[in-house]
């Protein structure tokens, strides 16, 4: 499968729309858009990544290069997830602590506190 990466403004933040697979073959492009993106001065982040089908260690350093990026800026990087497939990625790499992750888009752009955990889902949870 291909991959999409859309950008669109929601309030204050920039939503980054990822459709398809990341893998070390399209990983590439998600990097150049987000590098794009932190270079035109956007550096409050949402990263929608519920149509994302595969997600691996590349895709997973893309994230992170991201973060250090906007992070460097007074900026984040919040996620959106609720693949269970994905989520346990994020939880067995301890990413899910690192990372503010949400159920929605609109979850993500309306917190104003960058908790790492939204309402409902808990650190505790066992990888599945």
């Amino acid at each position: 499968m291909d991959l999409s990466v859309e950008v669109r403004t929601v309030g204050d933040c920039t939503v980054v729309d990822v459709d398809g697979e990341v893998d070390v073959y399209t990983a590439p492009r998600l990097r150049e858009k987000l590098t794009e993106v932190a270079g035109a001065g956007k550096h409050h982040l949402v990263i929608d990544l519920d149509a994302v089908d595969f997600l691996d260690s590349t895709g997973l350093g893309v994230l992170v290069g991201a973060l250090k990026r906007v992070r460097a800026e007074d900026g984040f990087v919040r996620l959106v997830c609720n693949t269970e497939r994905l989520l346990k990625i994020l939880r067995i790499t301890g990413l899910s602590k690192v990372f503010a992750m949400y159920d929605s888009v609109e979850d993500a752009v309306s917190d104003t506190g960058q908790s790492p955990v939204p309402a409902g889902r808990s650190e505790q949870e066992p990888p599945t």
